[in-house]
């Protein structure tokens, strides 16, 4: 059943566009680096895990953060500060996260296109200014969205200030996205409906628990899936 003239917030990094792949590449590539005879490649990556999300509670998220907490991660493992040409490493590492083009998901634009003759779009992104509004513009999905609002975080107070400030009733409002812990949990405190669709490829730090039971999620296996709700 389609719900008519409802708002529809969309997350972008790994909802509209792939995004954690490359983190996750350049990942691989860092653990080939980084693992001394000592440590295997699970530990490392556990240890990366940690110092990334003890960053991103202070210092935000994006590739800049990303290459910090590479080199801290290193020096932690092989006690010793990075050389010129490791800490060149990690900055080609980094930088490869935002050189490539926008991969849309498959059927994004014309869901988008379909979805936005019929409701109210918003898109709502965490991460740094500079590197999300890149990606939005490359996209090409700007003009689908009634506005675009890039945050340093998504969580409870986030989406009460989306809702207050454009007057939004939570009731018609679905938050749509692949990330448990900043698109589906906190929007559902604040009352918003929400819209679940998984990504393989998900950050881990984004992962958390749903409530099988909350009849205010819409679980879905694929984006094109919105139109036949939408």
């Amino acid at each position: 059943m389609r719900h008519d003239k409802q708002v529809l917030v969309f997350d972008a990094d790994d909802t509209l566009w792939e995004n954690n792949i490359r983190f996750e590449r350049a990942i691989d590539a860092f653990l080939d680096l980084v693992v001394p005879p000592a440590a295997g490649r699970e530990a490392a990556r556990a240890e990366l895990n940690r110092i990334e999300a003890a960053n991103a509670r202070t210092l935000g998220y994006g590739a800049k953060v990303f290459r910090r907490s590479m080199g801290e991660c290193f020096e932690l493992l092989h006690r010793r500060p990075l050389t010129p040409q490791e800490a060149a490493r990690l900055a080609e590492l980094a930088a490869s996260i935002t050189s490539a083009e926008v991969e849309l998901i498959p059927g994004v634009a014309d869901t988008l296109a379909a979805l936005a003759d019929r409701h109210h779009l918003m898109l709502l992104t965490k991460g740094d200014t500079g590197e999300q509004q890149a990606k939005v513009d490359a996209s090409g999905l700007a003009d689908h969205f009634r506005s675009v609002h890039i945050v340093a975080e998504k969580d409870l107070a986030t989406y009460r200030q989306l809702v207050d400030e454009h007057g939004l009733l939570p009731e018609l409002t679905w938050m749509i996205g692949n990330s448990p812990k900043s698109d589906i949990l906190p929007a559902r405190r604040a009352g918003l409906n929400a819209v679940f669709i998984p990504n393989p490829h998900t950050w881990v730090l984004d992962d958390a628990e749903l409530d099988p039971a909350d009849t205010g999620v819409l679980r879905l296996a694929a984006f094109t899936e919105l139109g036949e709700h939408f």
